[in-house]
């Protein structure tokens, strides 16, 4: 297990973490959660090695491998499935044993190497690492480009892919859903389900959280605390705990008003100068309960628009897409046929590359459509908040000259133009003394991203067009976001990865993807559990392209899935037909049919018995799993009882997977009898 004990951490000479002690246990999920600059980060640099503590006793297993995305942006003209293939260091490893074998001559040592090799994976190390591509959301003909060709945020999802290759004991992830759409984050969240080891992750993604940990330690005040449960669970025992709390400290608040008046009304008298004393001291060893200081909570409000016209605009035979300089057109959406409403919440949903920031920009006027219309309302005034909206704020200048400009542009009508108007403004966004001249290049993207929505409101738009408004905003922040959204009214159209404000704003939902865009019948969960099964559809047409590509040379073993697919009933394998016999003989056919039969049920017996047998077991293990998780996940759980609990968590998870592979094997090997048997008959 991770031990802490009496850690002192700083940066600089400011303590962020000040002799706090915790333990992390072998196989907990944990979610590392407080405000931007408490310390996550410096205790992932501790966790890491790559920072030392200042004082106390930090303890990590010697023999712990350590997962991590690494943070810088990766340059190689390496495929995107070699570079991802290469996290793998086992793997990596044992290849480098079997060239050095190779070149030896060493027949033990060759003999070693491969059998290494088949321990590692080796096998099925490139549909693994094929399907970790693909969950991330790149397409199929993407497998083999080079890593140079991505862009940035692209490239950052391969670095993810590369940490999850890595096998590891301690998986840490620092705010890993940053550049991933839905879609992407769905499949990693069923990802980080199935991982065995200890996971550690930063996210300001209230659902992210909920959906993979079991543990929530807090940084605050330079204090570390520990709560046994998800984010929501964390957010109900803080609460009790803020209530008890207070309680106590008003308790304690009447107690000291009451010595201290007895020791104000005595003191001076000689009778009673010994007692007052005695007052005096027992008010010096009180131990203070500190009061509850509640954190500046961010709120901000969209203004009351000018005005609402509905609709808001109309789509009429419309098709979306880009121009390039040459003037070839490139269509993305065709024959969009929509309309807004004043006061709709739109949530905008489609898997990654569908068309869903062609259509925001189209509508946002930062794109022409490349036909049909876009008939807008009369006085609409659009709020547009862009995914790289941030890159367009100047480095050089500070909140104060963005809004001077801007109250400058759009004129001062229902706007006052006054510096200090415009200082107040700023300070409820909370820019407020000296940052209001702080150069925005030196700023935290959360920072930039208040700004920008500053710069929204000041514009009292009665349209919001939002394309990932929260990436570099806390929970804090997408919460006053939410709260904001929901006062608005006017028009709303999001994008988002955060289903936390999806829900909490939207309540239709528009489906982009294969060229259309249309109505989704449905919620949220249903959206989640249609990108899953599109994942997984991906994930077997690579599988199946690796399978045909090696099957040139001699047919190999059969292959586990690169993720464990979902156990359902064996699929009982057509009788092998019968050789086609003379018209004149149907008795003779019949028996022929009957023999093939006979041996297909005779050849399959003893692997449909054990399919049979697995299918009986899985649902023990998953009710097993779950009463784990749920122990797991009691507060108050003693050390001893959450180490037992995470042992035979991780065991009974091995065995689940393990069967589960083996009910893939069983099955593929069926079906080879029944195309043996079909091909001889």
């Amino acid at each position: 297990m991770i031990t802490l004990k009496n850690i002192t951490l700083r940066r600089g000479t400011k303590v962020l973490l000040d002799g706090v002690t915790t333990t992390i246990n072998p196989g907990e999920s944990v979610g590392l959660v407080g405000r931007n600059g408490a310390g996550k980060s410096t205790l992932f640099a501790l966790l890491n090695g790559s920072l030392t503590e200042d004082g106390g006793d930090f303890h990590i297993p010697a023999q712990w491998r350590m997962g991590q995305v690494a943070q810088h942006m990766p340059e190689t003209d390496e495929s995107a499935t070699q570079f991802v293939l290469e996290g793998d260091t086992r793997l990596v490893e044992v290849q480098a044993q079997l060239e050095a074998a190779e070149a030896s001559g060493d027949g033990m040592a060759l003999a070693q190497a491969y059998a290494d090799l088949a321990d590692a994976g080796a096998h099925d190390a490139v549909p693994r690492a094929q399907a970790l591509i693909l969950g991330l959301g790149f397409k199929v003909q993407e497998l083999e480009h080079p890593v140079n060709s991505f862009s940035g945020g692209w490239r950052m999802r391969l670095q993810l892919a590369r940490a999850l290759m890595c096998p590891s004991d301690l998986l840490l992830l620092d705010e890993p859903t940053n550049h991933l759409d839905l879609d992407a984050l769905v499949w990693l969240e069923a990802w980080l389900k199935r991982y065995p080891g200890t996971l550690i992750t930063i996210s300001h993604d209230r659902e992210f959280l909920d959906a993979i940990t079991n543990v929530t330690l807090q940084i605050q005040g330079g204090q570390l605390t520990r709560y046994g449960g998800n984010y929501s669970r964390f957010e109900e025992l803080r609460a009790q705990q803020l209530e008890l709390q207070q309680a106590s400290f008003a308790k304690q608040q009447e107690k000291m008003a009451h010595l201290q008046k007895f020791i104000d009304r005595f003191k001076a008298k000689a009778s009673k100068a010994k007692q007052a004393q005695s007052r005096v001291k027992q008010l010096d060893r009180m131990e203070k309960i500190a009061p509850v200081l509640a954190e500046a909570e961010f709120t901000f409000e969209f203004k009351e628009p000018a005005n609402l016209p509905n609709p808001m605009l109309a789509i009429t035979d419309a098709a979306f897409g880009y121009e390039d300089e040459d003037g070839k057109q490139t269509t993305i959406l065709q024959g969009v046929n929509r309309s807004v409403l004043a006061g709709q919440r739109i949530g905008i949903l489609g898997a990654n590359g569908q068309g869903k920031s062609t259509l925001v920009k189209t509508i946002a006027r930062e794109m022409k459509a490349l036909a049909g219309t876009v008939t807008e309302g009369k006085g609409l005034n659009i709020g547009y908040f862009a995914q790289q909206e941030l890159d367009v704020l100047r480095p050089s200048e500070n909140p104060l000259e963005h809004m001077i400009r801007l109250a400058k542009e759009i004129g001062s009508e229902g706007n006052s133009a006054r510096e200090q108007d415009l200082r107040n403004f700023l300070g409820t966004f909370n820019f407020s003394g000296d940052m209001v001249k702080q150069a925005v290049g030196s700023m935290s993207g959360g920072e930039k991203a208040r700004l920008v929505l500053a710069m929204i409101v000041w514009q009292r738009p009665n349209l919001l067009l939002l394309d990932e408004p929260t990436n570099h905003l806390d929970l804090a922040t997408r919460e006053a976001l939410a709260m904001a959204l929901n006062d608005f009214d006017g028009t709303v159209m999001l994008v988002s990865h955060d289903r936390h404000l999806l829900r909490a704003v939207c309540e239709d939902f528009w489906m982009v993807g294969r060229g259309q865009v249309g109505p989704f019948d449905g919620d949220l969960d249903d959206y989640q559990r249609y990108l899953l099964d599109e994942s997984k559809r991906l994930r077997e047409e690579a599988r199946q392209a690796d399978m045909q590509s090696r099957s040139k040379d001699a047919a190999p073993a059969p292959q586990a899935a690169p993720v464990a697919a979902p156990v359902a009933a064996a699929p009982a394998p057509a009788p092998a037909p019968a050789k086609a016999e003379p018209v004149g003989d149907p008795k003779e056919a019949r028996r022929l049919a009957a023999l093939a039969r006979q041996q297909l049920a005779d050849k399959t017996k003893p692997f449909k018995k054990e399919l049979e047998q697995i299918d009986k077991k899985l649902p023990q293990l998953n009710t097993q799993r779950d009463a784990l998780e749920t122990k797991l996940a009691t507060p108050g759980l003693s050390g001893a009882d959450i180490v037992d609990a995470g042992k035979q968590l991780s065991a009974v998870n091995g065995e689940i997977e393990q069967l589960e592979e083996r009910w893939l094997e069983l099955s593929e090997q069926i079906e080879a009898i029944s195309q043996e048997l079909n091909a001889t008959a």
